[in-house]
């Protein structure tokens, strides 16, 4: 229920008193943790161990909706070298249909069925962080043919990685990639 109309809606940040109180958290206590980056010089939270069972689910209950309505998903995040990562989002077109889009370092080509994208996370740096961002308007398109990006329902993020923020953005941020 938050006013999208501005630059940027932030949807996760590690600072504060309880950042995940609105997430869903899946795996050990051990697995999941909230830890001081001195690279970054702020929070994170930390996502350690399989894919399969570690996890950060928003939001925490399934028949709930985020709503987001921004084309730009971006995730600040850091991909420790020889480990998976994957996230998984739920979206919904101007038909009312939901779809998933699972993107995984594991993987190697892109696979789609009619409401379900598996897509490679194969160019993605490690061992630095990176503003991931995802224009969800035009995976939307270009996967699932004639379908048009309505909003974003549900964010799930699995092991392994430290995850800064998570925000949408009304414009294509910057490119900073550095040749």
């Amino acid at each position: 229920n938050v006013f999208q109309g501005g630059p940027f809606v932030e949807v996760f940040s590690a600072q504060g008193k309880d950042p995940v109180a609105k997430w869903r958290l899946s795996g050990s206590q051990s697995a999941i943790w909230k830890d001081f980056d001195k690279e970054v010089k702020s929070f994170v939270f930390v996502l350690e161990g399989s894919s399969q069972t570690i996890k950060m689910q928003l939001p925490k209950e399934n028949k709930h909706m985020l709503g987001l309505i921004q084309r730009f998903l971006i995730l600040q995040l850091y991909i420790p070298l020889g480990q998976d990562f994957s996230a998984e989002l739920l979206i919904t077109d101007l038909a009312n249909i939901k779809r998933r889009l699972y993107l995984s370092t594991v993987h190697k080509e892109l696979s789609a069925t009619p409401l379900h994208a598996k897509i490679p996370l194969s160019i993605i740096r490690r061992r630095v962080w990176c503003n991931l961002c995802i224009d969800l308007a035009a995976f939307t398109s270009g996967i699932f043919k004639s379908a048009v990006f309505q909003s974003l329902d549900g964010i799930t993020i699995s092991a392994n990685c430290k995850l800064r923020k998570i925000y949408t953005m009304k414009l294509k941020p910057q490119d900073t990639v550095e040749q």
